[in-house]
């Protein structure tokens, strides 16, 4: 535990690189701007008023502001409401070899601890300066992605990453609230013995608003640190302590794995996304329209064809799917947060395509796609004509073929400004902007992020 232990309470800003310092504070504005027009989703207010009839904050104990809604719950709460709030819109960043995300949970979980400081009576904390919520933010992905990949490792079957960041988010929670080194191991182990460790492909096949198992992820690992604060004690993390989990910890701060975050072009599942990148291009290329398909074959990995969605009846189908996206894009040209209306289901041309689209397994891209995201497309044209794409992986990559930054700052107004207003989403990603100048602080948390929407 010494090296793990270290990494999360001895970890400061100048010990990160800086390209890692601006993949995270790149995160920081894409998952804001997810979780903004994730406020508008059933899903988000569904759990909203859960939670504000089960996870109010109690007595004289801590208390957290939720994003973008202004309700006031317990830390628990307000994770919970974050998470599954950022994971209703399936935009958020992710990390491939883990098989899912870390922001949808380590966010609102790292929101929720800051909180506690800003009120904190302890004469050794405060309030989280602009930079120590960017190390905690580092500190809590590095160790969710890590503990993804041994989890991965180490089990038969396909863990949602609710299952892993909750071990980060109790992570980053011994390093806010203070608490000791023997503290820590009763924390991540509470969080991984609790964590939900629900299997994904269930929602694959069966899309519904349980999504990505964060949040319940999120609250747990919050909970984790108050009970391991408390004297609770807990089972030691295997994917942290395991021999064979060993090989995921070996070069921990000085590898980061947070170099290899993804940011989507889509708000839909990223296994979709080579087909339909692949789908637009041979639309663009060939000045086609709609008009002119008159089927699909889109050949990927296994997992992907089970997304398939020829006719998806709600919003959370189309969000994993494959022909139902591929099919938008082949028709409108874009998939965007008006693309995920319900209005989208009565579309009679993207139904059209939809379900003329035929999903091939290949044991070419099962091989290639470990770790990776791999599909081409081939158009059946009326004129006769076939046209296929080279295979390819999805755009966003960050080693590969990442999101540019006017991209990114193209895709957060997009998602921000529509909810809440031009002005204040122009204020937040300024002040995001600076967090990691020198004497930067967080007090613009209150008008930017917790005040309500709208």
């Amino acid at each position: 535990m010494t090296s793990f232990e270290s990494f999360v309470f001895d970890t400061n800003y100048e010990d990160i690189p800086v390209d890692i310092m601006a993949i995270m504070k790149r995160s920081v504005l894409d998952t804001f701007g997810v979780s903004i027009v994730g406020t508008t989703t059933e899903i988000s207010k569904i759990v909203s008023s859960y939670a504000e009839n089960h996870w109010c904050a109690g007595g004289d104990g801590p208390r957290a502001q939720t994003m973008f809604k202004g309700a006031t719950l317990s830390p628990e709460g307000a994770a919970f409401v974050g998470a599954f709030t950022i994971d209703s819109i399936d935009g958020h960043d992710g990390y491939s070899p883990a098989k899912g995300h870390a922001g949808s949970a380590i966010l609102p979980a790292l929101l929720a601890f800051c909180e506690d400081r800003k009120a904190s009576v302890r004469p050794d904390l405060g309030p989280v300066s602009g930079r120590e919520f960017l190390v905690a933010m580092t500190v809590g992905y590095e160790v969710s992605y890590r503990a993804g990949l041994a989890l991965h490792a180490t089990t038969p079957d396909y863990h949602t990453s609710g299952a892993w960041t909750a071990v980060g988010a109790a992570a980053i929670g011994a390093r806010l609230l203070g608490l000791t080194g023997e503290q820590l191991r009763h924390a991540i182990g509470i969080a991984e013995y609790h964590g939900p460790r629900s299997q994904m492909m269930r929602c694959i096949d069966h899309p519904s608003m349980l999504r990505d198992g964060v949040g319940w992820g999120a609250p747990t690992g919050v909970s984790a640190a108050y009970m391991a604060q408390a004297g609770f004690t807990g089972a030691p993390a295997i994917t942290v302590e395991q021999e064979d989990a060993a090989e995921f910890w070996q070069d921990l701060g000085e590898e980061w794995r947070i170099s290899h975050t993804n940011y989507k072009r889509y708000p839909v599942c990223r296994w979709a996304h080579p087909a339909i990148d692949a789908a637009m291009d041979l639309m663009k290329d060939n000045k086609l329209s709609s008009s002119d398909v008159e089927r699909v074959r889109i050949q990927t990995f296994h997992n992907a064809t089970r997304l398939a969605g020829h006719d998806p009846k709600t919003v959370d189908e189309i969000t994993y799917a494959i022909a139902f996206p591929t099919a938008t894009m082949i028709v409108r040209g874009k998939i965007g947060i008006p693309e995920l209306s319900p209005e989208i289901l009565d579309d009679g041309e993207v139904h059209r395509i939809s379900m003329a689209t035929e999903l091939v397994e290949t044991e070419y891209f099962n091989k290639i796609s470990v770790g990776e995201r791999w599909a081409d497309v081939i158009l059946y044209l009326k004129d006769g004509r076939e046209l296929q794409s080279p295979p390819r992986k999805p755009k966003g990559d960050q080693n590969d073929d990442p999101l540019s930054e006017e991209e990114i700052v193209g895709k957060f107004h997009a998602f921000a400004d529509p909810v809440i207003g031009a002005s204040r989403a122009a204020a937040l990603r300024s002040a995001i902007g600076g967090m990691d100048g020198e004497d930067a602080d967080m007090t613009w948390l209150d008008e930017l992020v917790f005040a309500p929407a709208g």
